[in-house]
């Protein structure tokens, strides 16, 4: 029997098509998705679903689908998608990564000529019968240095196009290569250097913990006076109410925005100063990027349904029904070794070095190695997944190396992620043990023996008496119950390392009081 696919949203005929000439029985009803309890009716009906953004795939849906293999969402966001329900009910949700860049990277380069030039102001005041020739003195962008923060799909694209416009573009991005750099004809800074010297700022990085008001009123207060700032990436990228003071100060020059902290965006610190653009989030609305990505979705959903290949899905690697159960707990540990290396590090990654030992070496060893690149790169990557995470560290010159061997220690399965920057070489090794929970076993070559959980504090220091009675008693002040404590040392005396699970988040004060604690070299708080 052939598979069925419905299409629950406004998706280009040209998708349709691809569907039918694969084979594969369509239902194109594009105003469904609006209409849940319709939907949770007939989605039992069939085997993938293609949507955008208006259909809701929520956990009443998906206890329906009994037959639902597979959730196209033509577009980057799965926000309008359970994963845990899609995840836990066998789903693969896909999405389409690339198909809105050029698109969005057009947009922003708009913006910024939209700014120099004061077009959007000129034309109102033109139209209104003013002819103010002199009011309007705006700036060449030629010769003027174009500050990209992020510099990854859609960041690169921009910095061609800054190169093609003469521009001296600089980029700060912790994973862009200086060999990649050097291919796009842009200098790779760090933050500070690009704020003090950048003519035009735009921001093309996801939003994360780390990304958060990276422009935030301290980093405003460091840009170099007359800066233009373009966001086509996301809301909270910038302090907008700093944003709006800067601009009052005319310290900023001026602003474009598509994207805002709050949307859809009725109100706003930036709305009403004559020198902002808005724009209604329109950084993929174009026919070409519409196109792109219903076209891509049908022939990854096409492709999966006949042939079980699997391509950008954000729930689960490509890997076969039958290796899935012994591979995923140790794809969680790949994972969450990643996270922990990638929560630690700071600096520009070079290289990651994966050793798989004993039995988990005879496994799927690639699905466990972008599930540990993907954990690496996520603190600063939130979209990246376990099937986009090569493609991305390739992207920014990261070399992943894989060695697989015999064990050779005390366990029948190991895994170590070592991470090499400019400055360091961190290596943490772990296993899944017979009740198939992870565990890290070794931190910089200090034997330490702790689960992971969902919130932990670790700490180097001196071994030195009273660390652990200090630190505990910091812990219980602060109201925060330590659910496990696990502690290694190299050798008496030596260095010692803390591995703290507490049950919920450990605040930024508290930390730093226990950064204060006389033995301490570091701490961080870790989320998993």
């Amino acid at each position: 029997m052939a598979p069925r696919v419905l299409i629950s949203d406004k998706l280009s005929p040209a998708a349709v098509q691809i569907f039918k000439d694969r084979g594969i029985e369509v239902d194109f009803q594009p105003d469904l998705g609006k209409d849940k309890d319709r939907l949770a009716e007939i989605i039992g009906q069939y085997d993938g679903l293609a949507i955008r953004s208006a259909t809701k795939v929520t956990p009443k849906i998906l206890q329906k689908a009994d037959r639902l293999k597979v959730i196209g969402r033509a577009g980057i966001g799965v926000d309008n998608v359970d994963l845990p329900a899609a995840t836990a009910k066998g789903v693969i949700v896909m999405n389409t990564p690339f198909g809105n860049s050029i698109t969005t990277a057009e947009h922003a380069i708009a913006m910024m000529f939209a700014l120099a030039r004061e077009i959007p102001a000129a034309d109102a005041s033109t139209q209104a019968g003013k002819w103010e020739k002199n009011r309007f003195m705006g700036v060449e962008v030629t010769a003027k240095t174009l500050g990209i923060i992020g510099c990854g799909n859609i960041g690169s694209i921009v910095a061609e196009r800054g190169v093609g416009l003469k521009m001296k573009v600089i980029a700060f991005d912790p994973f862009l290569s200086v060999e990649r750099a050097l291919d796009l004809g842009v200098e790779k800074v760090e933050l500070d250097d690009l704020l003090a010297r950048a003519d035009f700022i735009t921001l093309h990085t996801p939003l994360t913990e780390k990304t958060k008001n990276i422009l935030s009123a301290q980093n405003i207060a460091k840009t170099k006076k007359g800066v233009r700032i373009i966001n086509c990436a996301r809301g909270g990228l910038v302090d907008e109410a700093a944003l709006r003071a800067a601009l009052d100060s005319k310290h900023v020059a001026g602003a474009a925005f598509d994207v805002f902290a709050v949307e859809p965006a009725e109100q706003n610190p930036l709305f009403g100063h004559p020198n902002v653009v808005c724009t209604p989030h329109l950084g993929a609305a174009t026919n070409e990027a519409q196109e792109n990505v219903a076209l891509q979705v049908a022939e990854q959903m096409s492709d999966y349904l006949l042939t079980g290949a699997i391509s950008n899905a954000v729930n689960f690697p490509s890997i076969t029904a039958e290796e899935a159960p012994k591979l995923k707990p140790f794809i969680e540990l790949a994972e969450k070794l990643g996270s922990f290396a990638g929560q630690l590090t700071d600096t520009d990654i070079k290289t990651v070095h994966i050793v798989y030992e004993g039995a988990v070496a005879d496994q799927k060893v690639k699905a466990l190695t972008s599930a540990a690149v993907a954990g690496l790169l996520r603190p600063m990557l939130s979209e990246v997944n376990v099937v986009s995470a090569p493609t991305v560290a390739k992207e920014r010159g990261i070399v992943i190396e894989e060695t697989t061997r015999a064990a050779t220690g005390d366990y029948d399965s190991l895994i170590t992620v070592t991470v090499v920057t400019d400055t360091l070489e961190r290596a943490i090794s772990g296993t899944v043990f017979a009740d198939g929970r992870p565990r890290i076993v070794n931190i910089k070559g200090i034997n330490v023996d702790a689960e992971f959980a969902p919130s932990m504090i670790y700490v180097t220091n001196e071994d030195k008496p009273g660390f652990i009675g200090r630190f505990a008693g910091l812990l219980g002040d602060a109201g925060l119950n330590i659910a496990t404590f696990a502690l290694g040392r190299d050798h008496l005396g030596g260095d010692a390392i803390a591995l703290v699970a507490v049950d919920g988040t450990v605040p930024a004060e508290v930390l730093g009081k226990v950064q204060a604690l006389p033995q301490v070299k570091a701490a961080r708080a870790l989320v998993f």
